[in-house]
């Protein structure tokens, strides 16, 4: 028995559904392997979509599949891909081929957004800002303490903006768009971040533990109410409160919050557990286009 064959394939019925594009099912939703739960009568659900369309991808014999049931059950929109694939098919061969894309681009794309990068850049700016302002200020404030929990917060809204990455529906509908993307680009958000902070933390003297705790805190949060009101709503309102509850007091009296002193630090760790445990109670949400608001 070959790999292929080992593997549990999408049932014919659940195929034709997808080929037909159903939205109404009052025998209830079948399992992808052809089981017998029953639904509510809304259609495929989020979940079987996602896992078809993952399976699709790898699947040549369930792609065949779909193409037949496809031309069986919509054959207006077989008959008008059939026309406009001849109309094509002329003038193909007079199109020079796609430049070779380079290997290193392809699992960057994967781990981050181009719309980023001017992100990350500020991001890095900031930063530096900060170390500068540590520098010639007496006052005791540390900027770079002030400003590290937010810092990742900027990079992971552009991650899901709807109006800075002019991609974001095609993204945003793969079945990959779920809380693996999201975590991935998170994840590169996080390492220039925390590699900036890093050098800023050496050359101000500030501890590790003081600014990566807090840091992971926000992320993590943004993530969480990303889920519920959209990433980028989230990130403005941390980014905000954050301004104006503890960086704003902290300027005008010129002193450290006790938010960002060592005997915090137990705080800002359950906050981070509690947002991770959020995200993935919610893992599901992020397969939804609403995550992008």
């Amino acid at each position: 028995m070959s790999a292929e064959d080992q593997v549990e394939h999408p049932s014919e019925r659940l195929i034709g559904r997808y080929a037909r594009g159903d939205t109404e099912d009052t025998e209830g939703t079948e399992a992808d392997q052809g089981g017998g739960a029953s639904g509510t009568g809304t259609g495929i659900a989020h979940d079987e979509v996602w896992a078809l369309e993952a399976h699709l991808e790898s699947c040549a014999r369930c792609r065949a599949r779909l193409a037949a049931a496809a031309r069986h059950t919509t054959p207006a929109v077989t008959a008008l891909v059939d026309g406009v694939w001849d109309g094509l098919a002329s003038q193909l061969p007079a199109i020079g081929p796609m430049p070779r894309r380079r290997r290193w681009a392809l699992p960057l794309a994967a781990w981050a957004s181009p719309v980023m990068v001017p992100w990350l850049c500020m991001t890095v700016l900031v930063t530096l800002t900060a170390v500068i302002l540590d520098s010639l200020s007496g006052q005791g404030v540390s900027f770079v303490l002030l400003l590290a929990p937010v810092l990742p917060v900027f990079g992971v809204a552009a991650s899901w903006a709807r109006g800075l990455d002019p991609a974001y529906e095609l993204i945003a509908g793969t079945p990959r768009a779920g809380l693996q993307l999201v975590l991935r680009r998170t994840t590169s958000v996080l390492v220039v971040v925390i590699s900036a902070l890093l050098a800023a933390g050496w050359v101000t003297g500030a501890a590790v533990a003081q600014w990566l705790l807090p840091c992971l805190a926000f992320t993590a949060g943004a993530l969480a109410l990303g889920g519920l009101i959209g990433v980028t709503r989230a990130a403005i309102g941390l980014v905000a409160a954050w301004a104006a509850v503890i960086v704003a007091p902290t300027v005008a009296v010129s002193r450290m919050p006790m938010a960002l002193q060592a005997d915090a630090l137990p705080v800002w760790g359950a906050v981070f557990a509690l947002g991770l445990v959020v995200v993935i109670a919610r893992r599901s949400a992020y397969t939804l286009l609403g995550i992008h608001r």
